[in-house]
């Protein structure tokens, strides 16, 4: 990481970590948090029949939806962050029963910003897609 030093990381990590079971959305899907740190998250999911596109293969939206979550979950470690810009681009093609891991790690930090790279990996370390997102950091200072 480069940027600004957030020295409240630590308590926000712990806080982070209990809030995101009410997060409806990505844990009703099945998405679990493996782990988080200062701009640093961990998310896994495994690929279910219903959450395949029509050609049998994992839906974009559900790869775009665990990056997401994981890119959401390390920037919030920082303190409030709201997306500004996200982008995916697609590798490889995910057949259903693969589980996905998708890593956020921080690229840089600003007191009013934050740049995030994340890669979804199957579990054979094969990389699926790579994100990367802006936030925009509500009452940096």
């Amino acid at each position: 990481m480069r940027g600004f030093d957030n020295t409240d990381a630590p308590d926000r990590v712990s806080e982070i970590k209990k809030k995101y079971t009410d997060d409806t959305f990505p844990y009703g899907l099945g998405i679990r948090l493996m782990e988080a740190g200062p701009g640093y998250a961990g998310v896994e999911l495994v690929i279910k029949e219903d959450m395949l596109n029509l050609h049998g293969t994992a839906h974009g939206g559900v790869i775009f939806t665990l990056a997401d979550t994981a890119f959401g979950l390390a920037a919030n470690t920082r303190g409030t962050a709201v997306a500004l810009q996200a982008s995916i681009n697609y590798i490889r093609a995910v057949k259903p029963g693969t589980r996905l891991v998708a890593t956020a790690r921080e690229e840089y930090l600003t007191r009013k910003t934050g740049i995030y790279n994340i890669t979804v990996q199957d579990e054979e370390g094969d990389t699926i897609a790579l994100f990367r997102g802006v936030v925009y950091r509500k009452g940096g200072s």
